[in-house]
């Protein structure tokens, strides 16, 4: 069983916040994490850091989510990286060539 969707917000300096996700990034949820995101890039925060250290379970509708964030962040000056990728997420990311557009750090990378 896997533990229930939440979302974890800090600001963590000067247009920086940090995002931490934990459970499944599917339709039902990726909305959630969709509209935070959006809300923090409109309020000032153009710097997003997604830690996907919690996360259980991303399908095409959470990796579309990364994509419209890191979209709408590079728009308006800012970026968008990702922070603990589980493998699991790490091989669709590769798979879409994701990693090569979005900064990824993987569980492990001594510079996570």
């Amino acid at each position: 069983m896997t533990k229930a969707f939440h979302l974890d917000v800090r600001h963590t300096g000067a247009g920086h916040a940090l995002i931490a996700i934990s459970g499944e990034l599917d339709p039902v949820t990726a909305p959630l994490l969709r509209d935070q995101g959006m809300s923090l890039l409109a309020e000032g925060f153009p710097h997003l850091l997604l830690d996907m250290s919690g996360v259980d379970f991303c399908d095409s509708s959470g990796l579309s989510v990364v994509i419209a964030l890191w979209n709408q962040a590079q728009a308006g000056g800012g970026s968008l990286a990702l922070a603990a990728v589980p493998d699991r997420l790490s091989r669709l990311l590769r798979m879409t060539a994701m990693d090569t557009l979005i900064p990824v750090r993987h569980v492990g990378d001594s510079t996570a």
